[in-house]
């Protein structure tokens, strides 16, 4: 506390506030969804739902000793994680 004390006292030189304000500030806009990349996006979800629809089928139809989770869940995982990173770049 003594110590802030006595360097309010002391004279400072000018120099010392030049360095104390803001010189500049840089704003930069965030890229604009493409709705190209966005229609590609929902093409793939339909794309995945299809896949679904087909391994539900092809589980069913066919005796296979394991559940469509198995397949299903995985592709399902990476396309939100895809959608996820596209959506949260900004």
């Amino acid at each position: 506390m003594f110590a802030n004390f006595f360097q309010s006292l002391s004279p400072r030189d000018p120099a010392d506030y030049d360095h104390a304000f803001v010189e500049a500030v840089h704003v930069t806009r965030p890229v604009p969804c493409n709705p190209r990349v966005e229609r590609l996006i929902l093409l793939c979800w339909a794309l995945i739902a299809v896949k679904h629809i087909a391994v539900i089928w092809a589980v069913h139809h066919y005796a296979v000793p394991f559940h469509q989770l198995w397949i299903n869940f995985p592709t399902f995982l990476l396309g939100l994680i895809a959608t996820w990173a596209y959506y949260a770049r900004n």
